[in-house]
């Protein structure tokens, strides 16, 4: 049963990376560090095993270690939500069976996808694996992938145990009007890292989102001051994070994320390929980007480790 009752997990959740070792494979010590570096930046929560977290290059077995280790990590300070998504409903099951037992607060999952599953097949997949276990589903729409409407959001919506939806995409007037049909309780969380602010004005209830592993401090400080109702200072934070998001996704992401973090917070380790480790040139011409956005933004970049280069 979960600790946290679904209506209170709000606020910036990292959609967490997975920690590998030079082989490539899941190095559990790693994820601990990171674990314990994100609640002592005041995170509200963690997202493991989804996209951020190469959950889809990772074995079943695999998952399951690694969300066990987050869990015993985390000891019940903050929430964690486990992602299960896959292209197979039975494995889906035995990943969302796994996480209820080993402690998760939710689960959620992405569409089924690579063949084309019609809407009906999509409802099936999340009312099969809600119905499997007791703790609540979140649902994953990537908006730019096209596989679910809002129409079918809304039914998957009106499946019992589907209590909440990351949206991810640019269409901050759908998510309101979904915020809105949907009702209160229903929880959604902006997806979208360069336009959180504009997520969470537009009536999201938090943050999930790949760039919080690098910089939480950030995306707390815009959330919080949202909540104070102080937009236009969350949106200046906002656009200066929003450069450095354009600036580092014109590549292999998640490898360039991890060795920032690596380089300025916490062991982040390797990633899985196909994703190819960022050359030493690379994180040369990024580091100077960094750089030149603190001396651009006089040191006052609120974005903790640019600030303390």
């Amino acid at each position: 049963m979960s600790k946290f009752d679904i209506t209170t997990i709000k606020g910036v959740i990292p959609a967490m990376v997975t920690t590998f070792d030079e082989n490539e494979e899941v190095d559990l010590k790693r994820g601990r560090d990171l674990v314990r570096f994100l609640i002592d930046a005041g995170v509200h929560g963690l997202y493991i095993t989804g996209s951020t977290g190469e959950g889809f290059l990772m074995t079943g077995e695999e998952r399951k270690s690694f969300c066990e280790a987050v869990i015993d990590e985390v000891k019940g300070r903050i929430p964690v939500i486990v992602h299960v998504g896959d292209i197979g409903t039975k494995k889906s099951i035995d990943l969302a069976k796994h996480a209820e037992q080993a402690g998760a607060d939710a689960i959620s999952s992405v569409p089924p996808f690579y063949y084309r599953f019609n809407g009906d097949d999509i409802y099936n997949y999340y009312k099969d694996i809600s119905e499997s276990v007791s703790i609540p589903m979140i649902v994953y729409n990537i908006s730019l992938a096209g596989l679910m409407s809002n129409a079918l959001v809304k039914r998957i919506a009106s499946v019992d145990n589907v209590k909440g939806l990351k949206f991810t995409g640019r269409e901050h007037d759908d998510m309101c009007a979904l915020k809105q049909e949907l009702g209160s309780d229903f929880m959604i969380y902006s997806g979208c890292d360069e336009m959180a602010t504009q997520g969470l004005l537009a009536g999201a209830d938090g943050l999930i989102g790949s760039t919080y592993n690098l910089m939480p401090d950030t995306a707390i400080e815009m959330y919080n001051l949202t909540q104070k109702g102080d937009y236009v200072g969350a949106f200046e934070i906002q656009k200066i994070a929003t450069k450095l998001i354009h600036f580092i996704t014109q590549w292999d992401f998640f490898p360039i994320m991890k060795n920032l973090i690596t380089s300025y917070s916490v062991d982040a380790g390797y990633s899985r390929r196909p994703f190819a480790a960022p050359s030493k040139e690379l994180m040369s011409k990024i580091n100077s980007f960094c750089l030149n956005l603190k001396e651009e933004h006089k040191g006052q970049t609120h974005i903790a480790f640019i600030d303390r280069m």
